[in-house]
């Protein structure tokens, strides 16, 4: 086992793009982490919904897959080794990171949009919270960036769960939500790679 910031140059094609993505060099057991669990809670999520009697749209029994598949496997692949050394990579400062949280900003405007009746009040709080949070993080001390994403999850559960009402149907929805991008993106972490890897 050994920290290995380098990593190869992304493959051509459709493999590139995967690898832009997820990072290139992922290993065979990083890709089934992150994909298994994903794909599973696509098809779990729009399953409950319809179990439970919610009387979703097709469209909404879409989304709520979507978003399971995509917060699933952004909480893996965002902590594997191989996308900390890629995204954390030299030229990938404040502004990138900031970028890239940010635009998941459009998951928190769907949810207030489709599932709750144009709650803005949800949209701004949700968005304001995630936006700060991720300010804070960036510009502290390295060393302290792994406690501190943790803290503010911790708020951000207390936050969704008294502050806020539920999404009914999507309860795990914030939760998985800042989980994926304060705690798994956004800290720095030392990429170990298994035995053997040159």
């Amino acid at each position: 086992m050994s920290i290995n910031w380098k990593y190869p140059p992304p493959r051509a094609g459709l493999w590139g793009a995967l690898d832009i993505f997820i990072g290139p060099g992922a290993t065979p057991a990083e890709v089934w982490l992150q994909s298994v669990p994903a794909v599973l809670a696509g098809i779990a999520a729009p399953l409950y919904a319809s179990s439970s009697g919610l009387g979703w749209s097709g469209v909404q029994l879409a989304v709520a897959g979507l978003f399971a598949f995509d917060m699933t496997g952004g909480i893996v692949t965002n902590a594997t080794s191989t996308a900390k050394r890629w995204y954390h990579r030299e030229g990938q400062g404040f502004w990138q990171h900031f970028a890239f949280t940010a635009v998941h900003a459009v998951h928190l405007f769907v949810v207030a949009w489709l599932f709750r009746a144009f709650d803005w009040g949800f949209f701004g709080v949700t968005t304001a919270y995630l936006l700060v949070a991720t300010a804070v993080i960036l510009t502290s001390p390295l060393y302290l960036r792994r406690p501190l994403s943790l803290l503010l999850y911790a708020l951000a559960l207390l936050v969704s769960i008294y502050g806020l009402t539920p999404t009914v149907g999507l309860e795990w929805f914030l939760p998985f939500f800042y989980l994926k991008l304060l705690v798994s993106h956004l800290p720095k972490e030392e990429p170990y790679r298994p035995a053997g890897e040159s």
